[in-house]
């Protein structure tokens, strides 16, 4: 089955922000990135510390976030389902609750380099496996 879309955690879109590998997913590949707006929010605040951390101008950082072609989803989106994936992660990373919720609502695959969705029930590709499984599905 072709992948057409998947729900991003903020570590790779803080990763593709910054110009690394997961930027080539957005850039490269016919694919939809769905984002919680709650990850979104995350992401920005943590731009300026991913632009030091790679010695790059917060303000080009910022701009690559604002240029990438995300559809971000508020709160109601997957409001009903957020209690559950709260449950699911509890012993997990809670902010990654967000994502869970926004994929389970929206049939979807998690993109994200975590590993806090292993045991979740919800198919998870890493960067690097999602490169792959799209190169594939392109030839």
């Amino acid at each position: 089955m072709p992948i057409e879309g998947v729900v991003a955690d903020a570590n790779v879109l803080l990763s593709a922000a910054v110009g690394k590998a997961a930027l080539r997913v957005i850039t490269d590949f016919d694919i939809v990135v769905h984002v919680a707006q709650f990850n979104a929010d995350e992401v920005a605040e943590y731009l300026p510390l991913m632009a030091a951390k790679y010695d790059l101008q917060t303000e080009l950082v910022e701009m690559q976030w604002k240029l990438l072609p995300l559809r971000i989803h508020p709160l109601r989106t997957y409001q009903a389902g957020l209690s559950q994936a709260i449950e699911d992660l509890k012993h997990r990373d809670p902010e990654d609750a967000h994502a869970l919720a926004l994929a389970r609502s929206l049939d979807l695959p998690i993109w994200s380099n975590d590993r806090d969705f292993q045991s979740v029930k919800v198919a998870c590709y890493s960067t690097a496996r999602l490169l792959r499984a799209l190169s594939a599905q392109r030839k």
